[in-house]
């Protein structure tokens, strides 16, 4: 699967976060997230594992219990099943990438 950059297809996930998945294939998904300054997402966890990348920005990401301060340039990892949350310091566009494919993700 091959995609052009548009910003056509995002969609409001929470207030303040917005997502468009741009690439998927059999076993990962990449989606973009552009977030809005105070917007929070709250604890969660899903059983995929999450990689990200922040591109610009700045947020607070928790995961499993121990904040991290990120800035662009800054990366994680997640394990599937491990309870993790945000919160928007700067408005912030992140890239991530979930294995295996998130269902709900797809467009």
């Amino acid at each position: 699967m091959f995609t052009k950059q548009s910003n056509d297809g995002y969609k409001q996930v929470l207030d303040g976060i917005h997502m468009k998945t741009l690439v998927h294939g059999d076993k990962s998904l990449m989606v973009e997230f552009r977030l809005q300054k105070g917007a929070s997402l709250p604890l969660h966890s899903h059983p995929h594992e999450q990689t990200g990348y922040l591109v610009s920005g700045r947020m607070q990401l928790e995961i499993g219990g121990t904040p991290h301060d990120l800035l662009p340039g800054d990366s994680w990892c997640i394990p599937g099943d491990l309870l993790h949350g945000a919160v928007i310091i700067e408005d912030s566009v992140a890239v991530e990438v979930f294995s295996p494919v998130r269902e709900d993700y797809l467009p």
